[in-house]
């Protein structure tokens, strides 16, 4: 993951690098972080305080590539951890003390609920109304919520493990046209993350933080973040928040957006706006050969 950018681009190499200086402050494994990136082993990497920090890593990578050609977004935004990259580029905080926090959120995160208490489920083909209300019928003194409003007919739901197969199945009853269950780490994005947001929220508190420069379209609201205090804030309720994606993406094609640009391993973000934002041009940049690409839609929009 970002290997080929690194090798590629000076600019890359230099994130990797810092980020291996950040990473291995507070390490516990032998290896740096550019290491577990680009030759892994997978396990250690698909562990969630190394997963956070890896994908921050890479997707700040290509946008350092992207900012050396003069492409500066508009507005930025990110899909949970993504809000953490969102920020970085837009300068709210440094990207040092960005690695180190997205770690321990990481582990926050994973130790807030043991291991198959909590579960996610993906409900496809029903709209928030109808998730939320299985949700509601099916808690029965448990948490269970959307946490991921991800687009038009696809919402995320977590909590206690059990309360997330009822409410899949009342989904289903109620019209939906799938519930598959995710291979996920810990439930993410709902009250039983409120261990993890309680001992976030003091370090986040305590970062250096600067005013965007850029407005970042935040996770918790949808609402443009444009002073450092608010930005926080947002970072802070994020946590047990859901991931409010869809309107995001509204809020942003509001503002006059018509080209997004997904910086980082994969595309899954880019599919999501494709359904929400329809006539957009989405563009993904995650390797060398993605630059040309980046270019033209980038220049074509400035002209526009």
């Amino acid at each position: 993951m970002g290997r080929a950018l690194a090798e590629a681009f000076p600019e890359a190499q230099r994130v990797f690098a810092d980020a291996d200086a950040a990473f291995a402050s507070e390490a516990s494994s032998p290896r740096s972080l550019s290491t577990l990136c680009f030759e892994g082993p997978e396990a250690e990497l698909m562990l969630t305080e190394i997963t956070q920090p890896a994908i921050l890593t890479a997707s700040i990578a290509a946008c350092r590539v992207l900012e050396a050609r003069g492409i500066r977004p508009s507005f930025v935004a990110g899909h949970s951890l993504g809000e953490y990259s969102a920020h970085v580029a837009a300068g709210t905080i440094g990207f040092g003390d960005a690695v180190r926090l997205v770690r321990r959120r990481g582990r926050y995160m994973q130790e807030a609920v043991p291991v198959g208490v909590g579960a996610m489920a993906a409900i496809l083909g029903a709209e928030l109304d109808v998730v939320q209300r299985a949700c509601d019928e099916a808690a029965q003194g448990e948490v269970v919520s959307p946490a991921n409003i991800n687009a038009p007919g696809q919402i995320v739901i977590a909590g206690h493990a059990a309360a997330v197969q009822r409410a899949s199945e009342r989904a289903r009853a109620l019209g939906a046209k799938r519930a598959i269950p995710l291979s996920v780490s810990a439930p993410f994005h709902c009250a039983l993350m409120a261990p993890a947001e309680a001992r976030l929220e003091p370090e986040l508190r305590d970062l250096l933080a600067a005013s965007p420069l850029v407005p970042v379209v935040a996770n918790v609201d949808a609402q443009p973040k444009r002073e450092a205090w608010a930005a926080i804030d947002a970072l802070v309720r994020q946590v047990s928040a859901p991931v409010r994606w869809a309107d995001v993406v509204q809020r942003l094609a509001s503002e006059g957006i018509t080209t997004y640009v997904e910086v980082g391993p994969g595309a899954v973000l880019s599919g999501l706006v494709r359904k929400i934002h329809k006539d957009a041009r989405v563009v993904q940049f995650g390797s060398p050969d993605d630059l040309g690409t980046i270019v033209a839609a980038c220049s074509t929009s400035a002209e526009n």
